[in-house]
């Protein structure tokens, strides 16, 4: 339920609050006093795009701000709206309740907040679209595009599992067309990309090259490049430690692990504790000493004797250059793209039995897309009945007992080159749109014996107000609990069908939280609550603004006697006014 609302500095208002209860709560005014600004501040409050030019002159920007309760909703929309709050990391004011706000520059951005953080927009919008319905003027245009009416009937049907299921099924079978057409489109650009990949599979795996072998390759290849300078270092190197050598010519008969040893030995020998320690510490040098003497013996026996073996190394390494030129910068890129393609191999099946095997799940597809798609339509068809029927009889109620209402679900067909045709078992191909292959066309007769026509064609404007208003009066049980506006709803009706717009409407709040923007006395005698916006009148002082009070029953009679006639000060407006009002609250008690 929305509790608060504040405005600044939008249209006519320069700054106003405006608190709400439950039931029907009417807003009225003189003609530019501003009344629309409120219904305004809701549609910025509900996402809808920011327009500088609303804002007030001499004013920055303009904010406003909805206070709202949650705790009357149902289980299912508490939830939504806790997961929103959640995402956003919006918190609840102490007393439960939500505050939701936007505001627009003059400049042009706008900003949006919900409980305390900056959102953007659309998330702003999610919340308050589960709380709010607005229907102003423009709403009713909308009624009469096919795409409306398809989902007003679609609130009435609860058709969300046979939708959810259809589109499920409409993806996959999209999906597989795609894949099908594609493969037949581009059979021989896959079947050459296919014969490319095996060629250069077949040549790396002729290769067969190992993870990080071409560095490896590299390091082999520099050492033997310089094997006579290393073989006499190492020689050298183990003569100094152990005096073995290869020419007994070059023997100079020291060895750096004998005169270890002996120091060693010296040293143990003494009964100084000091110099045993240090006698134990030239016993791991001499450990150190040995070990490292014969690693230097086993590096010298796997030196090649043979010039061959660096030739083997060059041409390996000949072999992997060639696959780096071609694949990649490495050959463990080479390895990477390898796996890639074959990955890509696996897909590229341009086969007989691969495309028979594809068609027959296209074919499958596209059976269980038709059964999904008339199980819709059944419902459908089912739900226009039963909705044409209510309606019509609202409309009995609303001082048009001629009117009649009907809904026809006929088969969407397919174009010429359609992008999804579905072929019913009827023979009928139809586009499989995202919503099912059904047009959903909206019939109207405002008097009886007359033809019925398009809602379009034969509706003015006054009477497809009434056609709204029948309808959320109908569909109202789909949204139990939440808050519905009407902006003018009433436009282009008087007399006995305003009595009964003003009926419809209390009793609509009886489950809802229900605001009207209204011109009609009688349908604002039926308010729980009345407000009236006060602001300068055509003509007057452009730079005052407008306020909105809440009036008392004395106010009542004197804004309902201004609205028949302008007659507020006489007493023949107020004695009339007050008959309104009387009538309208026993009307309202016989109801109840």
């Amino acid at each position: 339920m929305l509790a608060e609302i504040r405005i600044e500095s939008l249209g006519a208002i320069g700054a106003a609050i405006a608190e709400f209860d439950g039931g029907l709560t009417v807003l009225t005014g003189e003609t530019g006093a501003g009344k629309t600004m409120v219904v305004t501040g809701l549609h910025l409050l509900g996402g809808a795009r920011a327009d500088s030019t609303k804002v007030r002159s001499g004013a920055d920007r303009a904010v406003v701000e909805g206070r709202f309760l949650t705790a009357e909703l149902s289980d299912v929309v508490t939830t939504r709206i806790n997961e929103m709050l959640d995402s956003s990391g919006a918190e609840r004011d102490d007393d439960g309740s939500v505050i939701a706000a936007r505001s627009v520059s003059r400049e042009g951005p706008s900003r949006a907040y919900l409980g305390g953080r900056s959102v953007p927009a659309k998330s702003l919008s999610g919340f308050t679209n589960e709380l709010l319905t607005l229907h102003g003027q423009n709403d009713q245009l909308r009624l009469l595009r096919p795409d409306q009416q398809r989902a007003a009937l679609d609130r009435y049907a609860d058709v969300a599992a046979n939708l959810r299921r259809y589109r499920t099924l409409r993806d996959e079978w999209l999906a597989a067309r795609r894949d099908l057409d594609d493969r037949h489109r581009r059979a021989r650009e896959l079947t050459q990309e296919a014969d490319r990949l095996h060629f250069a599979l077949n040549e790396i795996d002729l290769v067969a090259p190992q993870p990080g072998e071409d560095d490896a390759l590299v390091d082999d290849i520099h050492r033997m490049s310089e094997l006579d300078s290393l073989r006499d270092a190492v020689q050298t190197a183990r003569a100094k430690l152990s005096g073995a050598v290869d020419d007994a010519d070059s023997a100079d008969g020291f060895s750096a692990a004998n005169a270890v040893g002996q120091a060693r030995s010296v040293l143990e020998n003494t009964d100084d504790a000091a110099l045993k320690t240090l006698a134990g510490q030239l016993g791991g040098a001499l450990a150190v000493l040995v070990d490292v003497t014969g690693e230097l013996g086993h590096f010298l026996s796997e030196l090649p004797s043979d010039a061959r073996t660096l030739e083997a190394k060059l041409a390996r390494q000949a072999e992997l250059r060639t696959l780096t030129r071609k694949y990649a910068a490495d050959i463990d890129g080479v390895l990477a793209w390898a796996r890639e393609s074959r990955e890509r191999l696996a897909q590229l099946d341009v086969s007989e039995e691969t495309l028979t095997e594809l068609e027959r799940r296209v074919d499958a597809l596209h059976a269980k897309v038709v059964d999904a798609a008339q199980a819709l339509t059944k419902v459908r068809v089912k739900a226009a009945k039963g909705l044409s029927k209510a309606v019509t009889a609202e409309l009995s109620g609303l001082a048009m007992a001629g009117a009649e209402f009907t809904i026809a679900v006929a088969p969407l067909e397919a174009g010429a080159e359609d992008s999804a045709p579905l072929t019913l078992p009827s023979g009928t191909v139809v586009h499989a749109g995202r919503d099912g292959v059904d047009s959903v066309d909206f019939g109207f007769a405002p008097h009886r014996g007359s033809d019925i026509l398009p809602l379009n064609k034969s509706a003015s404007g006054g009477e497809l107000s009434r056609v709204m208003l029948a309808l959320e009066v109908v569909l109202a049980a789909s949204t139990e609990g939440t808050t519905m506006v009407f902006d003018e709803v009433d436009a282009g009706v008087g007399g006995r069908a305003a009595v009964q717009i003003g009926r419809r409407l209390a009793r609509l709040a009886r489950t809802h939280q229900v605001i009207v923007v209204t011109h009609l006395p009688q349908v604002a005698a039926y308010a729980d609550v009345h407000l009236v916006v006060d602001g300068p009148a055509s003509g007057g002082d452009r730079a005052k603004s407008s306020g909105v009070r809440r009036l008392d029953d004395g106010s009542r009679v004197a804004e309902l006697a201004r609205m028949l006639a302008g007659l507020g000060e006489s007493d023949s407006g107020r004695a009339h006014a007050r008959e309104l009002l009387d009538a309208a609250r026993c009307d309202r008690e016989k109801a109840s």
